[in-house]
């Protein structure tokens, strides 16, 4: 069980996910991410991808990556909106951007 998921589907939400997984990082919150949609344009934000390093784990949707990003190299697992649901399914509380 994870304490937070974040589920960002939005390209500016960037900074405020960053200061959120700073946030959990201080107090030793676990939490991981899906990426959808437009969502997924913040994985070219290298602190973003940085911080992801102390997520429990990190997922893109495929879909929306090669739609968004095309064939750049994505620096998280890709997957589905299953994976969502599993990460939803294991997380006390969701936090959408």
């Amino acid at each position: 069980m994870t304490d937070l998921m974040f589920l960002v589907s939005r390209p500016d939400s960037g900074q405020t996910l960053a200061a959120l997984m700073r946030a959990c990082r201080r107090r030793g919150a676990t939490w991981s991410c899906f990426f959808t949609n437009a969502g997924v344009r913040t994985l070219a934000d290298r602190g973003v991808v940085e911080l992801l390093a102390c997520a429990s784990k990190a997922v893109a949707c495929e879909y929306s990556w090669v739609r968004h990003m095309g064939h750049a190299q994505c620096p998280v697992e890709l997957g589905s909106q299953t994976g969502n649901s599993a990460l939803a399914a294991e997380a006390a509380k969701i936090i959408s951007l």
